[in-house]
């Protein structure tokens, strides 16, 4: 391993200003950078869902803290700044994981008309969201997020920093699972 932490270390610390589930003084931190668009991200988060609610009945609800931070991969995927976006828009207004879940559960279906769709499924005043995407009033805090991922060494999505180490395993539920724990002990 490399001496070089910058590449295998959590460069912004997780904080009160990133999209939480559970509380920051967990047993385990475990930071993801992902991008609607990408497939193994949204199929990471199912398996991260899964995993927590696997702990939280083993070790109790404040075992592990998820954190989700945008990482689009606007080179790739056209629609993932838009998406991240239109997640932060609906955080504006209280409903950063109803939205996030909904993109992720919709990745091929990211276009504005669909954004829109999942704003008013989640009863957003769309008014408002829609101002938040026209004036890309969420640009710069997205930007904020793709910025520490590279200081941390992110290049892809997904990335998963556990306890605020870089997870280089395989992505199975099983050793993820077990990396986390193992962290914690």
């Amino acid at each position: 391993m490399s001496d070089d932490r910058s590449h295998s270390s959590l460069f912004v610390p997780a904080s009160t200003q990133d999209h939480i589930q559970g509380v920051l003084n967990a047993s385990v931190v475990l930071v993801m950078y992902g991008d609607y668009q990408c497939s193994k991200s949204a199929d990471v988060y199912r398996m991260i869902k899964a995993i927590r609610r696997e702990l939280s009945v083993s070790f109790g609800e404040d075992y592990l803290c998820f954190i989700f931070r945008h990482f689009p991969q606007i080179q790739i995927h056209a629609q993932a700044q838009r998406a991240a976006q239109a997640a932060q828009a609906a955080a504006s207004q209280g409903q950063f994981w109803q939205m996030h879940d909904s993109l992720f559960n919709h990745q091929q279906a990211l276009g504005n008309g669909y954004l829109v769709e999942y704003a008013e499924h989640l009863g957003l005043d769309i008014s408002q969201f829609l101002k938040h995407l026209s004036k890309q009033t969420h640009f710069d805090r997205i930007n904020e997020d793709i910025e520490s991922g590279l200081r941390s060494g992110v290049t892809a999505t997904p990335a998963l920093f556990i306890s605020g180490i870089l997870y280089t395993g395989r992505w199975n539920k099983t050793q993820l699972t077990t990396a986390i724990v193992a962290t914690s002990h």
